[in-house]
């Protein structure tokens, strides 16, 4: 079993950033992908980025793509989520992700998830 916990949330202004963290426990997550989503009230989960074991692939959704920086770090059991340039639409919990093997866009490839971290933005 593999527990994730994230954390880096807030309110922001528009403009500005965010770091995302996302720590594993419970087990090593070695040959596991990372995936973020979003949520926003009234709206479906999303994909938002995703990220290969060995962190050589990284995969963005369009609307975030060239605002959003995803990472990782083995050593520590943890993936990290830069947000920049915030916009309102940002507005949302995000929520991390695990699963292993190969890496997906689909939240239902995914059977470990985070608790989520509501992120803010205001105009």
């Amino acid at each position: 079993q593999v527990q994730l916990v994230e954390s880096g949330g807030g309110l922001v202004q528009a403009g500005t950033s965010l770091r995302l963290s996302c720590v594993a426990s419970g087990r090593t997550v070695s040959g596991y992908a990372m995936g973020w989503f979003r949520q926003a009230p009234g709206k479906e989960r999303e994909f938002v980025s995703g990220i290969t074991w060995s962190g050589d692939s990284r995969y963005y959704a369009d609307s975030v793509k060239g605002r959003f920086t995803v990472s990782r770090d083995n050593a520590k059991n943890t993936v990290y989520l830069q947000l920049d340039s915030l916009k309102p639409e940002d507005t949302a919990v995000y929520y991390c992700a695990t699963r292993e093997g190969v890496y997906g866009s689909s939240r239902y490839m995914y059977p470990y998830w985070g608790q989520g971290t509501q992120v803010t933005v205001s105009s």
